[in-house]
């Protein structure tokens, strides 16, 4: 069934079939578990990337830098087009995923996140049985270069599903993605590299781990900077992609939600943005943060009408991404879409 990307839908609608291909065409004008988990304590750096390095990675998982590319793209419309072979050594150049730069209210975003909080507040609270698992379903693309025999190009993660499972104490998981893992998926679970049980953090939280954050939007604010002090390109930057990481990856509670909307309002230079669509196709309006660094905007999409979020997606906004030129502005870096989030009762079992 090919979704029609005007109509709006909810984050945590189920999905069958084959992934089907996802055109916007009215636009406006104008992150095996590598190492068990080790990325954690470095993926918010890598996200960002560098010249040589993929910033397209997923919580625990490095995508291959190799991805085949079926699709097109035409001038002011963003086409994502699944497709590809694992491990295929196929490439794509150019900037193969674009959109629109959406326009910036400066003093729009603590209003508008002060309605997503209330929002957040009153949706059903996620509930478990014990033995159960915590699954998540997003759609994800992006764009990153490739270097090969000194030449450098552009080349793209196609439109793909990433299924995964853990306990709520995060000690148990698994892991479906075409391209980085088999079709049978690998294992999220074990111990670290010293031996011993992992001890969920901020970068790499449990379900039970979220519960015990605190839903005060000062006190959340302020432990996000204390735990992540050091990390990224400045503490305001990196608070704002801690809390990016924990909505899209985790399942937090309607009333952490709600703080940690409340907490991003507080992060100097969040912004508003007037339009932004997900890697599903769905339209929405964003709160975003531009990291100065590399001129790469951060944008937290959200339904128009029902506030319900909907993913995230970074996009090149100003300068060039990278020292050849060959990241422009305008050009996806990443773009994630939630499309299911639910309790199931076992590894590799959907709702």
């Amino acid at each position: 069934m090919n979704p029609d990307p005007n109509q709006p839908r909810t984050a945590n609608r189920h999905e069958t079939g084959d992934l089907p291909a996802i055109e916007e065409h009215d636009l406006p004008q104008g992150r095996h578990q590598f190492h068990k988990e080790r990325l954690m304590s470095q993926i918010h750096d890598d996200r960002r990337g560098t010249a040589r390095r993929n910033p397209f990675l997923r919580k625990a998982i490095l995508l291959p830098a190799a991805a085949a590319l079926a699709g097109a793209l035409a001038v002011g419309v963003l086409v994502l087009t699944p497709g590809g072979t694992q491990g295929s050594d196929d490439r794509a150049t150019g900037p193969v995923l674009t959109t629109r730069i959406g326009t910036v209210d400066a003093h729009g975003a603590p209003r508008l996140l002060d309605r997503i909080s209330l929002a957040a507040a009153e949706a059903d609270a996620p509930q478990g049985r014990a033995g159960q698992y915590v699954y998540i379903e997003t759609r994800s693309a992006g764009t990153h270069i490739r270097t090969d025999e000194n030449v450098s190009s552009l080349v793209t993660v196609p439109l793909h599903t990433r299924q995964s499972w853990r306990s709520p104490d995060g000690l148990k998981g698994w892991l479906i993605e075409p391209g980085t893992t088999g079709p049978e998926g690998i294992t999220l679970g074990g111990l670290d590299e010293t031996g011993n049980v992992r001890k969920p953090h901020l970068g790499a939280p449990s379900h039970d781990y979220l519960a015990t954050l605190p839903t005060d939007p000062d006190a959340l604010l302020r432990k996000i900077y204390e735990e992540t002090e050091g990390q990224g390109n400045g503490k305001d930057q990196q608070a704002f992609t801690t809390i990016g990481d924990l909505l899209v990856e985790s399942w937090p509670s309607p009333r952490l939600t709600a703080a940690l909307y409340r907490a991003a309002a507080k992060i100097p230079g969040v912004v508003l943005v007037d339009s932004a669509t997900d890697a599903a196709g769905r339209k929405g309006v964003a709160v975003a943060r531009l990291d100065e660094h590399g001129g790469q905007r951060t944008e937290w999409i959200f339904d128009s009408k029902t506030l319900t979020f909907l993913g995230e997606r970074t996009v090149q906004v100003n300068g060039n991404g990278d020292e050849d030129g060959l990241i422009k502005p305008g050009t996806v870096i990443t773009t994630h879409a939630i499309m299911v989030r639910a309790f199931v009762d076992d590894i590799k079992v959907k709702p």
